[in-house]
């Protein structure tokens, strides 16, 4: 919530945010926040600066494109859809993602 704060504005504080799905769906299964590792975005680039300090640029994914996952492990996977209605970079619309697990 703090970073849409910051990004967009304050009057999108009441918003939820990616780290608060996470946080839930992980609390179902007994997880809190010091068990959740740190996420995969594969809609956002965030390189690090010469500075060091994070940027915040457009994205370099586009409809179409596919990303391959496998686990060499039992893993329980959280996937977070964060509506961002106040981002650019999507026209303003945020559309499906598609997903196929398989075992």
């Amino acid at each position: 919530c703090e970073s849409n704060t910051l990004r967009y504005g304050h009057h999108t504080k009441s918003e939820h945010a990616c780290v608060e799905n996470f946080l839930e769906a992980n609390l179902t299964e007994g997880r809190g926040k010091r068990d959740i590792v740190s996420n995969i975005n594969f809609f956002m680039n965030v390189p690090v600066e010469a500075d060091g300090a994070l940027g915040i640029v457009d994205g370099i994914s586009a409809p179409g494109l596919t990303v391959d996952l496998f686990a060499e492990m039992d893993v329980t996977v959280v996937v977070s859809n964060c509506p961002q209605i106040n981002n650019p970079c999507n026209g303003f619309n945020p559309t499906p993602v598609r997903m196929i697990v398989t075992a």
